[in-house]
């Protein structure tokens, strides 16, 4: 076989390995929202995945990268209570349709909840009923 063709076939089967290997190096991603509800306040859910709580529990590959959406009427900022120390990104979540997000790349158990702030502005007339709810998570990373 001449030099240029082993190189061709080189590249070749590189190229091939790279394609089959892509999908297992893809990091996953998924959402949390945070919405409001009548009693307690606000409550959180995996999107598309059940329904909303106050404690929710998640497992999830190492690698995924979970993203927090907060739709609720007041601003949220999440916080890391326990747990391999992780980045979380943008944590203070100040309006509505703000995002923070968090990059799992250890197996273990993370703990999270959020503190809320004051109800926005034009929120203010929105009714409750009972105590806010305290939002915790629990997330096991395998």
């Amino acid at each position: 076989m001449t030099r240029i063709r082993k190189l061709k076939w080189t590249g070749l089967a590189l190229a091939v390995a790279l394609a089959v290997a892509a999908p297992a190096f893809a990091s996953q991603s998924r959402t949390i929202t945070i919405h409001h509800q009548k009693r307690g306040c606000h409550a959180w859910a995996l999107t598309a995945a059940g329904p909303y709580k106050a404690s929710l529990s998640v497992s999830l590959k190492h690698g995924t990268t979970l993203k927090f959406v907060n739709n609720d009427v007041m601003p949220h900022a999440l916080v890391q209570t326990s747990g391999p120390n992780v980045k979380v990104v943008a944590p203070a979540m100040r309006r509505m349709g703000a995002t923070a997000s968090v990059r799992f790349s250890k197996v273990g158990v993370y703990h999270f909840t959020t503190k809320a702030g004051d109800d926005y502005k034009w929120a203010s007339t929105t009714k409750t009923l009972g105590e806010d709810n305290v939002l915790r998570l629990t997330v096991t990373v395998r």
